[in-house]
């Protein structure tokens, strides 16, 4: 813990600073690319008590605890805030309870929230410096001045991603998804299109057309949000692409007998944005009771406004509703409102020349991963495929989203789909089920973070393939599966084996172990003095031709606890000055290469460039005294060489049996 040189609570303690997330411009931007780049030099840092006098996470007033956009545009991840205020379990595991806030003895200037990264809950600590201009949070806040869980929740998020600037544009199902764990599907306004048939596979977005009486089991419990894609006719402020939330909607029956759907919509930035029949005393409200209306009317907020289906359908392009979360946790069903009391995931892969096998299109789809699902009992089956979002490295190795202006889901993201067979006997020959029909498929490839298919199953085997429909493309992915009956999700054993991917040159792979112990060598993470206690495990980089080609050092991190007992683990990498031991670690130095946040998994993994020269990496949890034993594996490409795939790979075999060494 930093000194800030202000004291927290007249108790003479200075107040938490983050070191991973200073209040600086490298918390504010990553390469300068949105909007808010001119905003250098002219942001200042305050804490809430010093934005105003009786600070809150909450105000009493529940409307005016939403979310106003600020000069940040993530009106995506404020649309997905809403759903947690109106759901107390989530809540209450995105932002802990009972921290100690402003005014409290025990005070001391950081907030703790979690959010669900990629199959695991990841805790992310925050100091509670909020970024201003003359006085004012200068991004989202609530409509009360007084309340600031948004702006620390944004912070947070903002960190998770590594800039405030990383959260300009999103979709609003990946923001739910991480505040949520469940699931969120995107539901096209427009005409529905033909059905394709399954061997004509593309990598065309096609999703199917809302149907809001579809939601009615469940519109009190589910997030549901819309958004459009070009300025429209009547939403005149509106850009070329914002998301609204639509807080409520029902039938309403007007003074002629028939019925007429009205949908309240909020907008985040906190003013009208539309100038329909519905609004203030517009002629809407002269064909239901005035009863009626007048209960309507007074149920906006400001922000608010209501509309009709006919005006909803032709201002907005898509709706994206976020599924309900029991209070015991469990996903339940927008089909049907059924909990979804089981789940599992699995992690997989595409690796070029091994398991890329690209879409039904192509010879080699058969190589693609492949995934058992026992079906023990008819029941209703929700498997999802969630992408791991394609990153390129900067020059201080650290990870950055690939984009360009343009902006567009496809620098983010691989065409992928998932296919599902029913298999009589877990022995079949695989070419010719291939041939078959899928039982249900996400149909075309989409360039989305997630896809998801949905069906009620019979007992039995299904094998599930997913794709990228062009051959070769290489990600991550996580199988998710969630469903009302007993199942089991289980990976097919690949014939070759899973090895890292190594694009070219040769590689030594080194192993470590070691132990957090508390009082000794568990030292936490950066934001503690102790931090240097952590164990240090050093090496040398010679490769010179990896400044010009790209990755030349890959770090794995696993901890050896059990799945439902995991610690935050993450790790640094410092580099060394000539002369100097990692006794003497250049404490006040930034690492040369980080893997934070610290995250609650099994392993995490770092692939960087590196200059060559003396390097140490420190491995830690991120509290201090959390013990533990852990693994570390530390791969350099000692020279490069162009070789067949084959070829690689049997040299990266004979590697790991013959040059890997342990050491303790």
């Amino acid at each position: 813990m930093k000194e800030a040189g202000r004291e927290g609570s007249g108790l003479g303690e200075a107040l938490f600073e983050d070191l991973d997330f200073p209040s600086d411009d490298r918390a504010l931007f990553s390469d300068s690319s949105t909007p808010i780049a001119t905003l250098q030099g002219e942001v200042t840092w305050r804490r809430p008590q010093e934005i105003c006098q009786s600070p809150a996470l909450f105000p009493d007033d529940i409307t005016l605890a939403h979310a106003k956009q600020g000069l940040l545009g993530d009106c995506w991840f404020l649309c997905a805030c809403s759903f947690l205020l109106k759901n107390r379990y989530l809540l209450n595991k995105v932002l802990p309870p009972h921290q100690p806030l402003w005014g409290d003895s025990r005070y001391r200037g950081s907030f703790q929230f979690c959010f669900w990264k990629l199959g695991h809950w990841t805790e992310v600590t925050i100091d509670d410096r909020l970024p201003c201009i003359n006085s004012t949070p200068c991004f989202s806040r609530c409509h009360s001045p007084a309340a600031f869980w948004v702006a620390l929740l944004e912070k947070a998020y903002a960190k998770l991603h590594g800039s405030y600037e990383r959260l300009w544009a999103g979709q609003v199902s990946e923001a739910l998804v991480d505040l949520s764990g469940g699931l969120a599907e995107r539901w096209s306004l427009g005409e529905s299109e033909e059905e394709q048939r399954p061997e004509q596979d593309s990598d065309q977005v096609r999703r199917r057309r809302l149907d809001l009486n579809l939601l009615c089991s469940v519109k009190e419990e589910c997030a549901v949000s819309c958004s459009t894609h070009s300025s429209p006719g009547g939403a005149s402020e509106l850009d070329q692409y914002h998301a609204l939330t639509v807080m409520e909607w029902l039938d309403v029956k007007t003074l002629s007998g028939s019925k007429q759907l009205l949908l309240r919509i909020r907008n985040p930035w906190g003013r009208c944005c539309w100038g329909g029949a519905w609004i203030g005393s517009g002629a809407g409200w002269s064909s239901v009771d005035p009863a009626l209306a007048s209960d309507l009317q007074a149920r906006v907020a400001e922000g608010e406004f209501w509309l009709d289906e006919t005006e909803f359908l032709s201002q907005f392009d898509d709706v994206t509703v976020g599924y309900p979360i029991s209070d015991e946790g469990h996903l339940k069903s927008i089909y049907t409102g059924s909990p979804l009391t089981h789940y599992h995931q699995l992690a997989g892969r595409w690796m070029e020349g091994h398991s890329a096998g690209g879409s039904r299109n192509c010879s080699s789809y058969g190589s693609n991963p492949k995934f058992w699902l026992k079906v023990c009992e008819r029941g209703e089956v929700l498997v999802s495929l969630l992408q791991h979002r394609k990153w390129r490295k900067t020059e201080n190795c650290t990870q950055t989203p690939l984009e360009d202006s343009k902006n567009t889901k496809h620098q983010h993201y691989q065409a992928i789909a998932l296919h599902m067979w029913k298999v009589e006997k877990r022995r079949f020959n695989l070419s010719r089920m291939l041939n078959k029909p899928p039982c249900v498929s996400t149909h075309c490839h989409a360039y989305e973070r997630e896809v998801v298919l949905h069906q009620q199953l019979e007992p039995g085997f299904y094998l599930l393939i997913p794709s990228t429909y062009q051959p070769g493309a290489e990600a991550r992915f996580l199988i998710r599966g969630f469903s009302s009956s007993p199942t089991s999700l289980s990976a097919l054993k690949s014939p070759v084996p899973s090895l890292p991917s190594t694009t070219d040159g040769e590689w030594e792979t080194c192993y470590f172990q070691g132990s957090w112990v508390e009082g000794r060598t568990a030292g936490g993470s950066r934001n503690f003095l102790s931090h240097w206690q952590n164990p240090c495990f050093p090496f040398t980089v010679c490769d010179e031709s990896a400044m010009t080609s790209g990755v030349n050092v890959r770090i794995t991190l696993r901890q050896s606890r059990p799945d439902t007992d995991l610690h935050p683990i993450g790790f640094h990498v410092y580099k060394l000055s000539e002369g100097e031991s990692q006794q003497t670690l250049p404490r006040d130095e930034d690492p040369a290469a980080s893997c934070v946040p610290h995250c609650f998994t099994q392993d995490v993994l770092l692939a960087c460039c590196l200059s060559p020269g003396a390097y140490t990496i420190v491995p830690s949890t991120y509290r201090p005294d959390c013990s533990a034993s852990f693994t570390l594996s530390l791969a350099r490409r000692i020279h490069r060489k162009v070789v067949k795939s084959q070829e690689r790979l049997g040299r990266a075999i004979e590697e790991i049996s013959h040059i890997s060494v342990m050491q303790s």
